[in-house]
C-alpha cells in the first residue's frame, strides 16, 4: 500500500527503520517516545489531502505534527499515521495590507523573522520554536496580547483540510461558524495548512527584559502586580515566573539555586514612558537583577527558548485564577519552595487589556475577564531517575490550586482528558460539539484536547 502512496505524495514517507524516521518522530517533550507506523512529511496542502484520504481508507489513527509542542505529545502516535507539516514552513507578508500568511508547519520564529523585516508583528507565543498552528487554534497567549488581544483575535483566515479530505478557506464571510470554532477549538475540525494574521507596527526595538526578586519579596511583588497591571496601560505586558535562580551572569552568585520571582516585561510604546510606568514596580523590595532595556522584538520572542529546550522531559498542569488572594499566594510560594527540579517553574500570564474587551462569544476561547493563567511546569533531564517525583510536584500544586480556579486555557490542557476539555470550554462545548458532528463525526482528528462528536465515536 505504501508503494502506491509514494506515487501520489510529493513529500517524504518514513517507516520504522528508515533514515530520518527517528528524528521525525521526536517532539519537544522528550518524555514522549512513540513509534508511528508511517510518518508523512507533507510538501504542501495536496500532500495533506492525500495523507488524510490514505488514513481514512485504512482506518489508521491520525496525529498531526506542526511544531510538536503539545506537552501531552498529541503530535505523534503509536502504530498510526503522523501527518507532519514541518516542511511546510513558508511565510508570506503583505506589508501594505499588513497581513502575514504562514504555512501550517511554520514556527513563530519563522513568522516573526519575516514580519520584522517590515517592522510588523502579531500576537504569538513566548517560545519561538512553538508552531503557529497549534498555538493559534487553541487561543494564543503572547507578549503583545494586552495591546492587541489573543492570537485568535488577529486571525483573518485559515486554509483547512477536513476529515473528508476537502480543502476549505475559512473566514468570517465564507464559514463563519467554523471560523468561530477554529478560534479556540484547537485541531478538532481539520488540519490548518495555512493561517493569515493581521499585523501591527512593532519594533524593531521594544522595552523588555526581566526583573528578579528573592522569594522573600514575592508576596509584596505579587500583590502589587495584581493591582498595578489592572490599571496599567495596554502597552504593558507582564508574565510572572517562580522558580530557582539559574547560574547565569546577570544573577548574583549567592542567589544561584535559590527560589526567586521574576517578571518578564514587554512594553510596546515609547521607551521613556515605559520606564516611568515601571518605576513603582522597581521600587518594591530589593530586586536582585533588572534587565529591562530596549531590545530587539525578536530577542523578546526568543528569550524563553533556552529555558524550554527540545528533548527535556516535561509535564504540566494549569488553571485560570481570577484573583491572587492570600491563599493563592501561599500556594504559589509554598510550591516554589518545594520545587523538585532546578529546571521546573510556575508561570503566570497576567490577563487584561485588549484581551478583556473582546466579546466572550466572539471566539471559542471564551473567558475574557481579567485574571491569571497559572501553569506549573516540571522539567528534568532524560537521565534523571526522579521523573515521577517531578510529576507529583505538579499534581500536588494543581490540587492545592483547584479550589481557587475557574477553568483552564485549552492550550494548557495536559492529561486531564474529557474533564479538562469540559472545564476549559464550559457552555461553549455544546456549540463546539455541533461543529465536530458536522466536520469530523468519525473523530478522525482525536489526537488533541479532544471534543468528541455526539455520536460517541472513539
Amino acid at each position: 500500500m505504501i508503494e502506491k502512496l509514494r506515487t501520489e505524495f510529493r513529500g517524504a514517507l518514513l517507516r520504522p527503520g528508515e533514515q530520518g524516521y527517528d528524528e521525525a518522530r521526536r517532539i519537544w517533550n522528550g518524555a514522549i517516545d512513540r513509534h508511528p507506523a508511517l510518518i508523512a512529511r507533507c510538501a504542501g496542502a495536496d500532500d495533506v489531502i492525500t495523507a488524510v484520504r490514505f488514513a481514512r481508507e485504512r482506518d489508521l489513527l491520525v496525529s498531526v505534527k506542526g511544531g510538536g509542542h503539545a506537552v501531552a505529545g498529541h503530535a505523534v502516535c503509536d502504530d498510526g499515521l503522523v501527518i507532519d507539516l514541518s516542511l511546510m514552513n513558508g511565510v508570506r507578508v503583505d506589508p501594505v495590507a499588513r497581513i502575514a500568511t504562514g504555512a501550517g508547519g511554520a514556527l513563530w520564529s519563522d513568522l516573526d523573522r519575516e514580519t520584522q523585516h517590515f517592522g510588523l508583528a502579531t500576537v504569538g507565543g513566548i517560545v519561538s520554536h512553538t508552531g503557529i498552528g497549534g498555538l493559534t487554534l487553541g487561543g494564543g497567549l503572547g507578549h503583545l496580547m494586552r495591546r492587541f488581544g489573543l492570537t485568535v483575535d488577529n486571525l483573518q483566515a485559515v486554509e483547512l483540510v477536513t476529515a473528508d479530505a476537502r480543502r476549505l478557506r475559512v473566514d468570517t464571510d465564507t464559514e463563519p461558524e467554523l471560523f468561530w470554532g477554529l478560534r479556540g477549538g484547537g485541531g478538532n475540525f481539520g488540519i490548518a495548512t495555512a493561517l493569515s494574521y493581521r499585523l501591527h507596527q512593532v519594533g524593531p526595538l521594544v522595552l523588555g527584559g526581566r526583573i528578579l526578586w528573592p522569594l522573600a519579596d514575592a508576596p509584596a511583588v505579587l500583590r502589587a502586580v495584581a493591582g498595578f497591571v489592572a490599571a496599567a496601560p495596554d502597552e504593558l505586558n507582564v508574565i510572572m515566573r517562580l522558580g530557582l535562580a539559574p547560574p547565569l551572569p546577570f544573577v548574583p552568585a549567592e542567589q544561584y539555586g535559590k527560589p526567586v520571582l521574576g517578571l518578564e516585561i514587554v512594553w510596546y510604546g515609547q521607551h521613556a514612558e515605559g520606564q516611568r510606568v515601571l518605576a513603582p514596580l522597581r521600587a518594591i523590595g530589593c530586586p536582585i537583577a533588572d534587565l529591562v532595556r530596549p531590545v530587539p522584538y525578536l530577542f523578546v520572542q526568543s528569550q524563553a527558548d533556552a529555558g524550554n529546550p527540545h528533548g527535556r522531559h516535561y509535564y504540566w498542569r494549569s488553571q485560570r485564577i481570577p484573583v491572587l488572594t492570600d491563599d493563592v499566594v501561599d500556594v504559589l510560594l509554598g510550591h516554589t519552595e518545594s520545587i523538585t527540579s532546578p529546571m521546573s517553574y510556575i508561570g503566570c500570564f497576567v490577563m487584561g487589556g485588549a484581551v478583556t474587551r473582546v466579546d466572550p462569544e466572539a471566539t471559542a476561547v471564551g473567558r475574557r475577564d481579567p485574571g491569571f493563567e497559572i501553569n506549573a511546569v516540571s522539567a528534568w533531564s532524560p537521565s534523571d531517575p526522579d521523573g515521577e517525583r517531578h510529576v507529583a510536584w505538579v499534581r500536588e500544586f494543581w490540587a492545592a490550586m483547584r479550589p481557587h480556579s475557574t477553568g483552564v486555557y485549552a492550550n494548557f490542557i495536559s492529561d486531564e482528558d474529557a474533564a479538562g476539555v469540559a472545564w476549559s470550554y464550559g457552555s461553549r462545548l455544546k456549540r463546539l460539539t455541533a461543529l465536530k458532528d458536522q466536520y469530523d463525526p468519525a473523530n478522525v482528528f482525536r489526537r488533541n484536547a479532544n471534543i468528541k462528536p455526539s455520536g460517541g465515536q472513539r
